[in-house]
């Protein structure tokens, strides 16, 4: 039986929370069965009001997370200063208790922050275009202006075998920094495998960020566990969560 929640195994304090769902135990109907948490992708609003119920009462959260419209960008807001599904954005922080920062994703990559002090987390929405525009790096300012993140988790997202760009990405990353050389592989004319997992890890060294874990998932051929939205396009999404007791 699959689990309907992944645990970060990474080094943090007690008080900071972390977890990914996975697609099961909702009551979503095909195509986004069974517990997307996505309200934009066409299921029935219900039935992601029911799911997201479900995930409240399974963490025994006293309010919604922070829900994001999130449109690819590089945007980070406070969490504490939001209202739920309100908000452009694609990354949040947080430095006050129960207040839960999420992204929604499938395929795209969910990275998960924290200070060593555990006064301080965050999660970011990071595709290929967020990666790109720096949505990594004004999460670790943003966090900065109160403690400095130092450990990483990244999340289920696509993996290199199945992610494959064409060059007008690929040029534009290397444009931006030569080390990202090394998270593409050429696999036919004009067009790359992307490892995004690997071009995350380069971006968060140079933000000085060297403690990383996880990076060792694929949604788009674990079918069972993860919504891929290149797999199946009309799909539902998982949801990334974060906050401090």
């Amino acid at each position: 039986m699959i689990n309907p929640i992944l645990w970060p195994d990474w080094p943090v304090p007690e008080r900071v929370n972390a977890l990914t769902t996975t697609r099961v135990e909702g009551v979503s109907r095909y195509p986004f069965d069974s517990c997307n948490l996505a309200l934009n992708v066409g299921d029935d609003r219900a039935h992601v009001l029911s799911n997201r119920l479900w995930l409240r009462k399974r963490l025994q959260l006293l309010d919604e997370p922070k829900w994001l419209q999130q449109v690819h960008s590089n945007k980070v807001v406070d969490a504490a200063t939001i209202n739920p599904d309100a908000v452009e954005a694609d990354a949040a922080y947080t430095t006050a208790k129960g207040v839960v920062c999420a992204v929604l994703t499938a395929d795209c990559l969910p990275i998960l922050f924290a200070d060593q002090e555990g006064s301080c987390v965050g999660v970011a929405h990071a595709g290929w275009r967020g990666l790109l525009g720096g949505v990594i790096e004004n999460t670790v300012q943003a966090m900065s202006t109160y403690a400095r993140p130092k450990v990483a988790w990244l999340g289920p997202a696509i993996g290199p075998q199945a992610f494959e760009v064409g060059a007008d990405v690929y040029s534009a990353y290397l444009e931006q920094r030569s080390e990202f050389e090394k998270a593409f592989t050429e696999s036919g004319s004009d067009s790359w495998q992307m490892n995004i997992y690997e071009a995350a890890k380069i971006v968060l060294a140079s933000a000085d960020i060297s403690n990383v874990y996880g990076g060792n998932l694929c949604t788009y051929t674990d079918h069972e566990k993860f919504y891929s939205f290149r797999r199946n396009a009309a799909t539902g999404r998982m949801a990334t969560l974060i906050w401090l007791d």
